[in-house]
């Protein structure tokens, strides 16, 4: 790698993926996560943040329908990407507009399966159960403007089972996440360079 990244973490929650994505790239020289931005002011993602040091910033929703002051924000900490960790909230144009090719979600299940509003966390899983799929699994893919119909860089499968609950259904994808989100990222890095 030759340039160095600067990557910008949305997320709407726990931000469990936030942090394991920090840890993942915090000694790399290369790629430097400068800020995790959440649209809950209660959120348990800025007690990850304050205990793993980044500045964290809360926005209100309709700051983040203009999108005029994050995309502000993001051009002055020299951000080059923004990765999408349970983050909620469709994209506004204005920072697709800002960062093309460069917003990466990640998507608990394979898509064009369970995907658009309200498809999310446990509305996914439960989806799946009631549905008596014996597949699921992630979607890793680039953002535009329609929900969950950007370019997918990565999908694994995992199997459920007929006995499964949706809570076992979403240990599994949450244990693909945390195992493929970071690498995905890292190799999308390296072939952007």
């Amino acid at each position: 790698m030759n340039k160095h990244t600067r990557i910008a973490i949305f997320a709407s929650g726990n931000g469990s993926n936030a942090e394991n994505i920090f840890h993942f790239f915090k000694d790399n020289n290369q790629v430097e996560i400068t800020s995790i931005l959440c649209n809950k002011k209660d959120a348990y993602v800025f007690e990850r943040a304050r205990n793993i040091n980044i500045p964290a910033f809360h926005f209100n929703n309709s700051a983040f329908r203009d999108g005029s002051e994050i995309t502000t924000l993001l051009q002055n900490q020299g951000v080059d990407m923004i990765i999408l960790a349970g983050f909620l909230l469709k994209i506004p144009q204005k920072i697709i507009d800002a960062f093309p090719k460069g917003i990466i979600n990640i998507h608990p299940a394979l898509l064009p399966n369970y995907g658009g509003k309200g498809m999310y966390g446990d509305n996914v899983h439960k989806a799946v159960k009631a549905a008596g799929d014996s597949k699921s699994g992630i979607t890793i893919h680039l953002i535009n403007e329609c929900y969950d119909k950007g370019q997918h860089l990565l999908q694994v499968k995992c199997d459920v089972l007929p006995t499964d609950s949706y809570e076992d259904i979403a240990n599994k994808v949450h244990k693909l996440e945390y195992k493929h989100f970071p690498l995905c990222i890292d190799r999308y890095i390296s072939e952007l360079e």
